[in-house]
């Protein structure tokens, strides 16, 4: 399985989208809570202008519609979709996607972890490629 997405490519995007997945939706700090520790859920709650959100779009949206294709199948492939051997029909279900891209990426709880285990699955990894900015 040869791809055409580079290697660096999939680890930022899954990196960004670890980045993003962590966070937990905006919720009113005021409501019952410590005045002493709301400074630590501001820090990982979702308002809305969400840098990390807004890298994997840009990153997605850089992608060729083919990168864009590979890079969900092998999420579907790291979620247990499909086998490492089944590339051909993971290629097929992720051109299916009607979805925008990033939407559908953004819109997995887990597609970091299943984009990194999709990659492991061809023996791919982010390690040893350097700091990924």
């Amino acid at each position: 399985m040869e791809l055409t997405i580079a290697l660096e490519t999939l680890c930022r995007i899954m990196l960004r989208a670890r980045e993003y997945e962590v966070l937990i939706p905006d919720t009113d700090p005021d409501e019952g809570s410590n005045a002493s520790d709301d400074g630590a859920v501001d820090a990982i709650e979702d308002d809305g202008d969400n840098p990390a959100e807004a890298e994997v779009r840009a990153a997605v949206d850089d992608l060729a519609e083919d990168e864009q294709t590979e890079l969900i199948a092998l999420a579907l492939v790291g979620r247990g979709d499909f086998e490492a051997g089944e590339w051909a029909e993971a290629l097929e279900a992720a051109a299916e996607e009607s979805a925008d891209t990033a939407d559908w990426i953004l819109a997995q709880p887990a597609f970091s972890t299943d984009l990194e285990n999709g990659m492991a699955a061809f023996d791919l990894s982010c390690g040893g490629i350097g700091t990924i900015v």
